[in-house]
């Protein structure tokens, strides 16, 4: 008896601490840190396996234009647990093996198959997807999701409850997007089919039966007076300004088969966009751009219905100008606000390895935009 009761101030501390590893070990490899506590970080990241990020890609060795749906890439169906997100040009790579087909990945996996798959321009690969993980992804283990973030509830939800996904809202995700829904509605990275037959209809309508240019301009402009008129928190602002601008070049630039060659003048027909949205599939014998392609058309996509970066201040319809906000005028400004604003806010006292793993992931950020004029800043300090 004296036995048991010894043991009891011993098991009350015991059991705690068996819980708490539980959701320690429950919390994924590619779960996002940002935002936590200091101790939620703190606890997370000396449970997590550190990894060393590497310097990223460099440009395609081999460039050109290549057959990217051959019989190394075939297409399967999601598994279990498989991972799909907001981006379909993520999703198609994955489910053709170009990423891995869970959805996680590193940013060197990223780069690599943004440019195998579609010929992406080097720094702009770079840019967006370091960009993307470190907002999104597991700093400390090197890896991103490229679904939605996902909310785990119940008696087994390891803490924090959020965990990371390429979803962020008002990042790199944002209103207003052609095939996915406003986060104030509840699903910011499903494909919502009644936004993708207003994308067929604007082809047709604007486009002869494909998606191009024009009708990249008047369905950027359609889709932000709707999130106007509907979405009291609708944001505006930078990163999101560039952004919502700049997927509405990718269906042209990305997802026209390559042997047509001029990709401003190149229209997507809507057997081909649903494969891409809908079905996270290449079209058959779909071969890259001939050439690394970037985001071609944005400013004139903007100019056709030129808005100041804003938001809806608590109501619909009272979308306000943000002075503060970056614009095409001043690209340099969305670096600086992303690093010193965005990432500092998520990550305002990194230590150790996250601290290291912070400084890295932002010089190669900053690689993407290297020789365009901006000034590089180091929040965190240099190693």
């Amino acid at each position: 008896m004296m036995l048991w009761r010894n043991s009891f101030p011993s098991l009350f501390v015991f059991i705690p601490a068996l819980a708490h590893l539980s959701s320690t070990l429950a919390f994924p490899s590619y779960g996002s840190l940002a935002g936590l506590s200091q101790r939620e970080v703190h606890e997370l990241a000396a449970s997590l396996p550190a990894v060393l990020p590497p310097p990223p890609p460099g440009p395609l060795t081999s460039n050109g234009t290549k057959l990217v749906n051959d019989r190394s890439h075939p297409w399967k169906p999601l598994r279990k647990g498989d991972i799909r997100g907001p981006c379909p040009g993520l999703n198609t790579l994955a489910s053709h093996g170009y990423l891995p087909r869970d959805g996680v990945a590193s940013p060197s996996q990223i780069i690599t198959a943004v440019q195998e798959g579609f010929n992406m321009e080097s720094g702009l690969a770079r840019f967006v997807t370091y960009g993307a993980h470190l907002v999104d992804g597991n700093l400390v283990t090197d890896l991103l999701s490229i679904g939605g973030k996902t909310k785990k509830t119940g008696k087994d939800a390891p803490p924090p409850a959020i965990i990371g996904g390429l979803n962020t809202h008002r990042v790199f995700e944002g209103d207003s997007s052609m095939t996915r829904g406003d986060d104030f509605f509840g699903d910011n990275h499903s494909f919502n089919q009644t936004l993708f037959d207003q994308f067929v209809e604007y082809s047709n309508r604007f486009g002869g039966g494909s998606y191009n240019i024009t009708v990249a301009a008047e369905l950027r402009h359609r889709r932000i007076q709707e999130s106007i008129a509907t979405n009291p928190e609708f944001d505006f602002t930078s990163p999101r300004f560039f952004t919502a601008f700049a997927e509405s070049t990718f269906p042209y630039a990305f997802f026209v088969d390559g042997r047509i060659s001029n990709r401003t003048t190149a229209a997507l027909d809507m057997t081909n966009a649903t494969l891409f949205f809908r079905d996270s599939k290449f079209p058959r014998d779909f071969w890259r751009p001939p050439a690394p392609t970037g985001a071609i058309g944005i400013i004139e996509i903007f100019s056709a219905y030129p808005i100041a970066p804003g938001r809806n201040v608590g109501a619909v319809n009272t979308y306000t100008p943000d002075p503060t906000s970056a614009d095409f005028g001043n690209f340099c400004l969305l670096y600086t606000n992303f690093v010193n604003n965005t990432v500092k806010s998520l990550y305002p006292d990194p230590k150790g390895v996250l601290r290291r793993n912070l400084i890295l992931n932002l010089r190669y950020f900053y690689g993407g935009i290297a020789g365009g004029g901006c000034e590089e800043i180091f929040p965190y300090g240099q190693i």
